[in-house]
């Protein structure tokens, strides 16, 4: 490791294969992952028809310039309309380039479009990448340190108050960016009616929605996109992480009124929508529609968070447990922090944000055996820490 940069707390572990739900380390050794490369593997490890996608098409052409027509950029961006809203999609290779892509887009829109200013309002506990731009825009104070000046343009106001967000929304807004279930910001659902009443106040001001699905998109919660749940549909979607099912990709998807504010030469990214990574989405989003993964995602979400609440009596120290479909955050009273390098010495992969939440992102496909080993683990662990 001496040669690679110090960005990650790593675990010691080395992990070289996984198939489904299971992960093998460099001495053989399997583990259930309840991480899923923090909700990525929505269909688990080395799917097959998504290893034959990327074996075919590796076969035949790795990259081509996006100077060309792609065929299968095409193909997806069809698909993705077809089960999403009407729009046009542009591909990157991640999350934060997908929101860097959709800020850029706001910004075009609002200065050749609809005249708004610049700004964007985020919410506080946000989170949307790491890049400058990014990071300027999520609303946690921790991942700015060190990186000023940074650009201007953003204001963030606090999670889940309409009151707030009504205020800040004065003529030098253009869009409002968030995510429609609070990740890294702790697993954190709006309140009921928040997102029909940001919607109604962006339609009466004509300022752009837009909704970053990069960790709840992809049948995460249960639904094909976590908009879904309360009917409500953004005017830009940014996708990323599950899209690929664990190969790089990422994607802005725009309303077709919004997405003409970017022409040629105004964006581009030259890995973005390469033969290779459309192959990959396509598999994965046609598995996810045929077998209907983001109803299997739900129904074991149900289950894992029926029995967490079960648990309750067992650990007086879980505060709350919330979450949607698979997407679910355990609160507890307690540092739990360890509980990460804990779960390695009983064969699970877990994840904890804020040194207190555990956060459960297994893949979609998980069996009931595999919620309740993993919950049986849980148990053990939270007994031995006396919580």
């Amino acid at each position: 490791m001496g040669y690679v940069m110090d960005t990650y707390s790593r675990l010691p572990v080395v992990i070289e294969r996984g198939h489904g739900c299971r992960v093998w380390d460099d001495s053989g050794r399997d583990y259930l992952d309840m991480v899923a490369g923090i909700a990525v593997c929505n269909l688990g490890h080395t799917h097959e028809h998504v290893v034959e996608a990327l074996r075919l098409q590796a076969g035949e052409l790795f990259h081509c310039s996006n100077l060309y027509r792609i065929r299968k950029q095409e193909t997806l961006a069809g698909l993705i309309a077809d089960v999403s809203f009407e729009s046009r999609v542009f591909f990157c290779n991640s999350g934060a380039e997908a929101n860097e892509g959709a800020i850029k887009l706001a910004r075009r829109y609002g200065s050749t479009l609809s005249k708004r200013g610049p700004k964007i309002v985020t919410l506080e506990g946000s989170f949307h990448g790491r890049t400058l731009a990014t990071l300027t825009a999520t609303g946690q104070d921790k991942v700015k340190k060190g990186f000023e000046p940074l650009p201007e343009g953003f204001l963030t106001v606090p999670f889940g108050d309409l009151g707030a967000l009504e205020k800040a929304l004065d003529d030098t807004v253009g869009a409002v960016l968030m995510e429609p279930i609070q990740g890294e910001g702790g697993v954190r659902i709006p309140p009921a009616g928040y997102l029909q009443g940001a919607r109604k106040l962006c339609d009466e001001r004509g300022i752009l929605l837009m909704f970053d699905e990069v960790q709840t998109g992809m049948g995460r919660t249960g639904e094909l996109f976590a908009y879904q749940h309360e009917k409500v549909t953004p005017d830009v979607m940014t996708l990323a992480k599950a899209l690929g099912n664990g190969f790089p990709v990422g994607a802005v998807v725009a309303r077709p009124g919004v997405a003409e504010a970017f022409s040629p030469g105004s964006h581009a990214s030259t890995f973005g929508g390469n033969p290779l990574a459309m192959a990959a989405c396509l598999a994965t989003l046609s598995v996810m529609i045929d077998e209907g993964i983001p109803q299997k995602g739900r129904e074991a979400g149900q289950y894992l968070m029926r029995s967490l609440n079960e648990m309750k009596s067992h650990h007086p120290a879980i505060r709350e447990v919330r979450g949607r479909g698979l997407m679910i955050g355990v609160e507890l009273d307690g540092d739990i922090a360890s509980l990460p390098l804990d779960g390695l010495k009983k064969g699970i992969l877990l994840n904890v944000i804020q040194g207190r939440i555990l956060r459960l992102v297994p893949p979609l496909v998980i069996s009931r055996d595999e919620c309740d080993e993993a919950l049986a683990i849980i148990h053990e662990l939270l007994k031995e820490k006396g919580l």
